[in-house]
């Protein structure tokens, strides 16, 4: 199994994305601490594999507090001494109807860059205990190109989690931690879409990818898996794009 052995935490591992993540991780031998402010959703989630004799583990975060986070890790510590895969996927659509909110251009910044931004700070001594960390960072396609639905707040924070990953790459390398980000497409509507959620705009949307799709989230897990294992063992600063061919259009 790709992680057997190792400890990894996911942000925003309640649901989505995430929660494909964590099932992945568990199936790939990972001890997983599922972290998100979906309580209930995460309790449920940890719940089905305990029973299924799987070493899962909910703790409630929210990624743009400081504190939070320095609970999470040192309950992490505490427990198992290292963290070996640190997923930073919690974040927030851009798919809302005004795109010019100034209130949700603040909103998507604390979550989606400042929520990473905390996460690779204060997780990397954790890591560092590791000797082999590996940090994902969940950006977006739209944090290579623009689209007409979507806040530009929302190109402008995952693009911040891009260059955010490159620069830690870099600076995090003498301590063995590699740095990478993912960018998916389109993929099924999160918890905050609005506009991509509606049938007849994901129809548009789909026509304009050239495999005529959206992603599932099963197929991004597994790109998040493949950078988190050791077959990726030198690649770090890098963007691993999960488009359909969107973004090479």
């Amino acid at each position: 199994m790709r992680l057997e052995g190792k400890v990894a935490l996911v942000t925003g591992g309640a649901g989505g994305i995430g929660a494909a993540i964590c099932k992945l991780f568990t199936q790939e031998g990972a001890t997983v601490y599922i972290c998100d402010l979906h309580v209930q959703d995460g309790e449920t989630l940890a719940q089905k594999y305990i029973v299924e004799d799987k070493k899962v583990y909910f703790l409630p975060l929210d990624v743009a507090d400081a504190h939070a986070w320095q609970s999470v890790l040192a309950r992490v510590e505490a427990s198992e001494g290292r963290l070996d895969v640190l997923v930073n996927n919690a974040g927030i659509s851009g798919s809302v109807p005004d795109r010019m909110d100034l209130d949700y251009f603040d909103k998507q910044w604390e979550i989606n860059a400042r929520g990473t931004f905390l996460g690779m700070k204060l997780a990397r001594d954790l890591l560092a205990k590791s000797g082999r960390g590996s940090i994902v960072n969940m950006s977006s396609v739209l944090g290579l190109i623009a689209h007409e639905i979507t806040h530009m707040g929302y190109n402008a924070s995952k693009g911040a989690v891009r260059l955010m990953s490159k620069a830690a790459a870099v600076q995090f390398a003498d301590q063995g931690i590699r740095v990478n980000s993912v960018h998916p497409g389109w993929m099924s509507a999160m918890r905050t879409s609005v506009s991509s959620a509606d049938p007849e705009q994901r129809k548009k949307l789909n026509a304009e990818v050239p495999l005529k799709r959206s992603g599932t989230a099963e197929e991004a897990a597994q790109a998040v898996l493949f950078l988190a294992s050791d077959d990726s063992s030198y690649v770090t600063g890098s963007e691993l794009v999960v488009d359909g061919g969107l973004s090479a259009r």
